[in-house]
């Protein structure tokens, strides 16, 4: 369970906690001598009952409003800290709407300084909550409870321990099936550590890592690298879970090398994405509608890059109302479904700071959306999972996805995954088309790919009807199929039902072979006759396309189909009628078997051919046996 600060700068955030934990959060010297926190800082509460929760400390300051988004991702429980002397200011307000956006649902007003109440008023501190229940209406924060506290003489901070201790209870019961999802960790600080090597800590938000775990730091750091240790708290335990602050020790990987923004992912699990499907909500006090295409910067646990974002269906997105919109990242991060993001502008609103947006990730590498496809995505944010699974196999199209690819898509536990995959295989809603990889296409798209072969095959016999069928490769190639398993289940499947047949290295519809009729039976019978008027000294394919009248490539089909015929044989780049071989053939073997050998010079004299003949056909009958050369001789190389 994690803890978060959040208000305006010096208002007593970091002295809160150092109250309440005995740690000083600001670890940096320039923090020490300007008194204000810059960077996120990290301690542990124990609260009553001994339960130890996770506390972030975040920057107040405008200028780092940055880093205070990247601490409140991970947040359960905010505390909004405001001042006695000061109330609502600008970044109360903007840390309002900060935590609300990356969907923080449970909270506490801090009235911090309250020794100083007494000299500001008798109805100071009604004032002061008038001004904080007007600032939080509608929001997370409506019906929190106000805690008057003081660092200085300790007021207020056993109060404010059980209330944190309350509001944690009530937390915990939603976080359970957070445990179930891939193990993603935000990165917001990386160093070294003499004797351990590289440390790199942030807030486990989904899933659970284990010693000896191997994992990825995405986006740029694949590894695989391996988990030495983990500490919780400060203290080291075997296994981590989802919503605890903690530290891995990682072999294999320079510490220089792991910036805040990556995230630690379990190796293979997920992929760095270039490209966002969203839900977006625009804050009600932003002063003019989002135009259809911008350029924001987008917040994302501790990510921060530039996007494009395109609405989907709506020219403006108006204040205070939601939509769909597609984000394509300047460059790549490391994110999950449903997983909470900010978007800030240029330019900061005026008493509110520079947050304009927020929402939820949907799906993860989409294609790119056409207008219309807000619908869609609507459908998806609503959907169960067996219609949420159904919705990503009919996206992967013809690639497919693992029960590993959907896992770390869909937002679905393991448990429940597999038993969407089971039930809807028995159903046909979907076809594993490779057990061993676990991958699955949607019923629907299984079925347009076999529809889709067969009407390329359709054509081709059209086209080709002096062909047996239509190469298996060449099939693949055409239908755009990556994995040779999805190809031979679609195979498999087709034979089985009758529609498709395959004879060795060609597939062609049921009943459909080789039709010699018409011009392309009156172009073979042409051919054959030229060649076998030829006889041993045939015409080369130019000058066969010439004599014919016919392109090359047309007179290359129709030889092939007389070689699958046995009407004509290859030798070297010269095509002779099977006839005149057959006749060569037994002259020569009657003249091994009489002679013992044969020279270059007498099968020339036997023949009467040029070397342009002679010498294919000497390496033809080399290759199909009937002779053997032994030095510039041949011999009988079979009775």
């Amino acid at each position: 369970m994690i803890v978060g600060t959040a208000g305006h700068v010096d208002h007593g955030k970091t002295s809160l906690v150092k109250a309440l934990t005995g740690i000083d959060t600001d670890r940096l010297p320039e923090e020490k001598k300007r008194g204000i926190t810059t960077e996120l800082g990290f301690a542990h509460l124990v609260l009553p009952g001994a339960r130890t929760v996770g506390v972030v400390d975040v920057p107040g300051h405008e200028k780092f409003v940055k880093a205070m988004a990247a601490g409140a991702g991970g947040v359960d429980v905010a505390l909004l800290v405001i001042a006695a002397d000061e109330g609502v200011m600008p970044q109360t307000r903007e840390h309002v709407d900060i935590c609300a956006l990356l969907g923080v649902r449970a909270g506490i007003l801090v009235v911090t300084k309250a020794d100083l109440l007494p000299g500001l008023g008798a109805g100071w501190l009604a004032m002061l909550e008038a001004d904080v229940r007007a600032l939080t209406v509608g929001t997370f924060l409506e019906d929190a409870l106000l805690v008057p506290v003081s660092s200085k003489s300790g007021e207020g901070l056993e109060a404010l321990k059980s209330a944190v201790a309350a509001q944690c209870d009530a937390v915990s019961k939603a976080q359970v099936k957070l445990l179930d999802g891939p193990a993603f960790l935000p990165v917001d600080r990386a160093f070294s550590l003499k004797g351990f090597g590289t440390v790199v800590t942030g807030t486990l938000l989904s899933g659970q890592l284990a010693v000896e775990d191997t994992v990825s730091l995405l986006p740029g750091l694949p590894g695989p690298f391996r988990v030495r240790s983990l500490q919780v708290h400060s203290a080291a335990v075997p296994k981590a879970g989802a919503q605890q602050r903690v530290a891995l020790n990682l072999a294999d990987v320079d510490a220089n090398d792991v910036k805040r923004g990556m995230a630690v992912v379990r190796a293979g699990e997920l992929q760095a994405a270039r490209v966002l499907d969203v839900e977006l909500s625009l804050l009600p006090s932003v002063p003019q509608p989002l135009p259809r295409r911008s350029r924001q910067l987008l917040s994302l646990g501790t990510a921060h890059v530039e996007v494009s974002v395109r609405l989907l269906d709506v020219d403006a997105l108006r204040p205070g109302e939601k939509c769909f919109a597609q984000l394509r990242l300047a460059t790549p991060l490391a994110s999950l479904p449903n997983q909470r993001f900010i978007l800030r502008g240029s330019r900061a609103l005026e008493g509110r700071g520079a947050t304009l947006a927020g929402g939820r990730v949907l799906t993860l590498n989409p294609g790119r959306r056409k207008r219309g496809s807000a619908e869609k995505l609507e459908a998806f944010a609503a959907a169960d999972a067996d219609a949420r699974i159904a919705w990503l196999l009919t996206e992967a199209g013809y690639a497919g996805l693992t029960e590993k690819e959907l896992y770390a898509r869909a937002g679905v536990p393991p448990k429940e995954l597999a038993r969407v995959l089971e039930v809807g295989a028995s159903r046909g809603r979907l076809v594993m088309v490779d057990k061993e990889a676990r991958r699955f296409l949607g019923a629907d798209v299984f079925a347009a790919l076999t529809a889709r072969a067969a009407a390329l095959l359709d054509a081709f016999h059209l086209s080709h009807p002096e062909q047996d069928g239509m190469p298996r490769e060449e099939l693949k190639q055409r239908l755009g199929v990556v994995q040779d398993k999805t190809y031979a289940r679609l195979l498999t499947a087709a034979t089985e039902a009758g529609r498709l047949e395959t004879e060795a290295q060609l597939v062609r519809l049921k009943g459909r072979r080789r039709a010699m009729a018409g011009k392309a039976g009156d172009d073979r019978q042409r051919l054959l006759a030229s060649l076998e008027k030829a006889a041993l000294q045939p015409p080369i394919l130019s000058e066969l396309a010439a004599t014919l009248t016919l392109p090359e490539a047309r007179v290359l089909e129709l030889l092939k189909v007389l070689s699958a015929e046995q009407e004509v044989r290859r030798a070297g780049e010269l095509w002779f009628s099977a006839r005149a071989l057959a006749v060569l053939e037994a002259k020569l073997v009657a003249h091994l078997q009489t002679n013992g050998d044969l020279t270059t010079q007498q099968f020339k004299e036997m023949t009467g051919l040029s070397r342009k003949f002679l010498i294919p056909l000497a390496e033809y009958f080399d290759a199909q046996k009937v002779t053997l050369r032994v030095g510039e001789k041949r011999t009988l190389r079979r009775k």
